[in-house]
């Protein structure tokens, strides 16, 4: 009689070390979606109407951040290597290239969105918007342009320091310190949700200042973080310390690895903040009622990025000690822990739909006649569906970035949320004038595509050998 085994994926000590090794980073990035969350709830409890405008702000912001944040993952990729071969004691030379790299980077977006964030709203929401938008609502386009405008202004002022912190993060989570992360990151939560209460809702006298009040907490929590993780990378790993001398090419490498991530960021993001300005274009209201769903999608999708940089960095450190079976193994059961935290994540969703809605915004919140609380909860089960594909697509790019494969993951998310997503979300919104439902339809479309398309090519990766080239370095795109 045969006794039943595990998947040689689903070792014990395994899914012990992924969960040991995830858990902290989803706790730590989910503290970043919470930022965001407390913004919407405090707009929703005190100025639903304006969720518009810092939503579709982050249609620049959230692109320059994408990009950047791509740029900077080499940082955690080519650390993480060095600490599968022992070599963490030198890893300083790749965090400091890195944080040039931010610091330069978030300076020069700051300094091209100060002075384009007006033409681009303007064009966005006045010269190319369809007829329908904000149709029977008090606010008229070129209103709805510039305060989008202004508040993306104050956003793109944290954008360094946004840079500087995330630089900081990964160089912490390769060293397996996950938890200094984790600690900064809520203290973050609570400055900024301390922050939203006096300027947005006007607390201790000051002026409300709604979704502007929003993007000056954000900003200004950006840059404390980052002054408090820059003292924590000096005090506490090698970074700043003398390492040895790079290999030929090393740069290049770390480059390489984040050029691809910066694409796919930017397709995926740039995707999702796009569908936002569809959202305005129907309507505020509709802006309102897609927004705060894709907000909770958000949330579950923090705890997949933890599984998904977990899986990056055991893939990485096989790819460091050249074991193929150890990479095979990682990636899939990073997609398969994944999976599972997606349909327990969803069900709650979906048993919460109404607690959910009423602690997004009020429950008596109503815009242009729409009851945002019931629209909102009866879009919860859709979303619970579409992180489960969300996360997917994610945990599996990041396993095959790991081992060196950069464009086709980036190619797949082009093709996934700029050629399919978007045009579907327009069609089912506009011209099938489907609303708010049509938006949150269309992004479920994208991603499902995404989530397939990436494990294929992940487990088609795994079925090839590792070459002596990605053996020596886990960054060379193929």
């Amino acid at each position: 009689m045969s006794t039943f085994r595990l998947p040689a994926w689903a070792k014990p000590s395994d899914i012990a070390d992924l969960l040991r090794l995830s858990v902290p980073i989803a706790v730590s990035r989910m503290a970043m979606m919470l930022m965001g969350l407390t913004d919407a709830i405090v707009l929703g409890q005190f100025a639903p109407g304006e969720l518009a405008f810092v939503l579709s702000a982050w249609l620049p912001i959230g692109v320059s951040l994408g990009f950047g944040i791509g740029i900077l993952l080499g940082v955690q990729v080519l650390t993480s290597e060095m600490l599968g071969t022992g070599q963490e004691a030198g890893s300083g030379r790749i965090f400091r290239r890195g944080l040039l790299w931010a610091a330069v980077l978030g300076a020069v977006l700051t300094l091209v969105l100060l002075p384009s964030a007006g033409p681009l709203f303007h064009w966005i929401f006045v010269t190319i918007a369809p007829q329908s938008q904000t149709a029977g609502e008090a606010l008229a386009p070129e209103i709805v342009a510039a305060e989008t405008a202004q508040v993306t202004r104050i956003l793109a002022l944290g954008l360094t320091g946004h840079m500087i912190a995330q630089a900081c993060s990964y160089y912490l989570e390769a060293l397996r310190r996950p938890m200094l992360v984790t600690l900064v990151m809520y203290a973050g939560v609570i400055i900024n949700l301390i922050l939203n209460i006096i300027l947005v809702a006007g607390a201790f006298g000051v002026e409300p200042m709604g979704a502007e009040g929003v993007a000056w907490a954000t900003s200004i929590t950006r840059a404390l973080m980052a002054a408090v993780m820059l003292a924590l990378v000096f005090f506490l790993t090698p970074a700043f310390t003398a390492s040895p001398p790079a290999p030929a090419g090393e740069a290049r490498r770390q480059f390489n690895v984040g050029t691809g991530t910066a694409i796919s960021n930017i397709a995926e993001w740039g995707g999702f903040n796009i569908t936002f300005i569809i959202a305005t274009w129907v309507s505020i209201a509709a802006n309102a009622v897609y927004g705060y769903s894709v907000q909770v999608m958000g949330v579950c999708f923090m705890v997949y990025l933890g599984i998904a940089t977990a899986t990056s960095v055991r893939v990485a450190e096989a790819i460091g000690r050249g074991n193929q079976e150890e990479v095979r193994n990682a990636g899939r059961l990073g997609v398969v822990a994944t999976t599972v935290m997606g349909i327990l994540l969803g069900v709650l969703l979906v048993i919460f739909a109404h607690p959910v809605s009423v602690l997004l915004v009020r429950e008596d919140a109503i815009i242009g006649g729409i009851a945002l609380a019931p629209a909102i909860a009866g879009l919860l089960w859709l979303a619970a569906l579409a992180t489960v594909f969300d996360g997917v697509q994610a945990t599996a790019s990041f396993a095959l970035r790991a081992q060196g494969m950069v464009w086709l993951p980036s190619g797949i998310h082009i093709g996934s949320f700029f050629v399919v997503m978007i045009p579907i979300c327009y069609w089912l919104a506009i011209t099938l004038e489907r609303g708010a439902a049509g938006v949150l339809e269309g992004a479920f479309v994208g991603v499902f595509v995404a989530g397939i398309l990436q494990v294929l090519l992940l487990e088609w990766k795994a079925a090839r050998p590792i070459s002596e080239r990605a053996a020596n370095s886990a960054l060379l795109p193929h």
